[in-house]
């Protein structure tokens, strides 16, 4: 059957996307890698761009775990001893020793009592918040949120849905104050580190407003915290936006194990009660299978490298690494937000140019990502770039030369 009247409407939907220069467009394939080599880091091969190398400067990859040879060698031991696949959800035989051995490591590494994961870490909020939001709760949110925050309240439909400035305590603490006339359970949702720009959440104030306000809600307060691009890269030991502001703790934490741990999937880390009750109410968990036991077995790996001295010097030299490229951008005269996660915007705030150096860093080799409204607000488009602690002083250096060669 012909969808002739309805594909003319997508067409056209797609032709303002592109008008407006926000259409994300063809994927780009990477087709190989070539191992460090010279005092360079890792260099990728792209299908449409012949044997050209580039220098990947917009992976979530921050440790480099993903290319590690123990990371490797723990998920093809358990391929070989217990398959590729899960073969079932969790509560149909689709539990493996691997799934367990990772949930008990993550909670020990978060100082929790328990653990679940997920198939990623969006999947993980989408699951989590309609199962904790009731007809009587609030849900007040930071207006920059991540997208599976917006879409997990959206799902949820929480009795009311409020969202405070950016960073702004006085209006978090509005919101908190007019909400409990009507509302008996406050859910406070953050992300931990802002993934367009690298900045985090005033953790140490939110819980102390979440603990002043707790009397007022007969169903208390929770303080949810989404720290995907935290664990692993902030923090005196990798432990993310928690550690950073001073072990505070979130009533409940989200991390993903596809950006520093390099692999793939999501968790949550909370009490005891509350990790029973999701394994029983969370739609995203029972009906859906969990990673593989090989994911799990690479993921437990990384998270015990990270957690040694290994994981330690990993960390030493991603800071070294963005405080050179930081350094860098500032001495070219250009804007950015200086801070100590591996996230380093540079502010263009323009999106036609944002467009045009993107593509001047692909010709250039060096593969970044553009930030354009709506993926950010206007006036704020950038340029996302991401240390890793596979890069080395030679590959920021060559991605300083790029930049200077571009006329801002």
């Amino acid at each position: 059957m012909p969808h002739d009247r309805l594909e003319k409407i997508l067409t056209t939907s797609i032709d303002a996307k592109r008008s407006a220069g926000t259409l994300k467009g063809q994927e780009q394939i990477i087709s190989g890698v070539i191992p460090p080599q010279g005092g360079k880091g890792p260099r990728f091969l792209l299908a449409d761009h012949s044997d050209k190398q580039f220098l990947r400067m917009n992976s979530n990859s921050y440790l480099g775990m993903s290319f590690r040879d123990e990371i490797i060698t723990a998920e093809e031991m358990a391929v070989r001893e217990f398959g590729t696949g899960p073969g079932a959800v969790r509560f149909i035989s689709g539990t493996w020793s691997p799934h367990i051995a990772l949930e008990q490591r993550l909670a020990d590494f978060h100082g929790r009592p328990a653990a679940m994961i997920f198939s990623s870490a969006y999947a993980t909020m989408m699951g989590l918040l309609p199962a904790l939001i009731s007809d009587q709760t609030v849900l007040i949110s930071d207006e920059l949120n991540h997208s599976c925050i917006i879409n997990a309240t959206a799902l949820a439909r929480p009795a009311e849905k409020r969202v405070y400035r950016h960073f702004d305590l006085d209006d978090l603490e509005a919101q908190l104050k007019a909400a409990s006339a009507n509302c008996q359970r406050a859910i406070i949702v953050t992300d931990g580190i802002f993934s367009m720009r690298g900045d985090h959440a005033p953790l140490s104030e939110i819980k102390r407003l979440a603990e002043k306000y707790d009397d007022a809600y007969a169903e208390n307060i929770l303080v949810v915290v989404d720290d995907s691009h935290g664990v692993g890269a902030f923090g005196a030991t990798g432990r993310g936006t928690e550690e950073y502001c001073g072990d505070v703790q979130a009533d409940i934490l989200v991390g993903t194990l596809g950006k520093a741990f390099g692999v793939n999937g999501g968790y949550l880390v909370a009490s005891t009660a509350i990790v029973e009750y999701l394994r029983e109410t969370s739609p995203f968990y029972i009906y859906s299978n969990p990673i593989t036991p090989g994911e799990a077995a690479a993921a437990l790996k990384a998270v015990e490298m990270l957690d040694s001295p290994r994981g330690g010097a990993l960390l030493t030299h991603l800071r070294t690494t963005t405080t050179r490229f930081e350094k860098g951008l500032l001495d070219l005269g250009l804007e950015t937000i200086v801070g100590e996660h591996p996230v380093v915007p540079l502010m263009i705030r323009d999106t036609k140019r944002t467009s045009a150096l993107v593509e001047h860093l692909l010709e250039r080799g060096v593969l970044a990502t553009g930030l354009n409204y709506p993926v950010v607000p206007k006036g704020d488009e950038e340029i996302r770039f991401q240390i890793s602690a596979d890069h080395s002083p030679d590959d920021i250096d060559e991605a300083l030369e790029a930049l200077r060669l571009f006329s801002l």
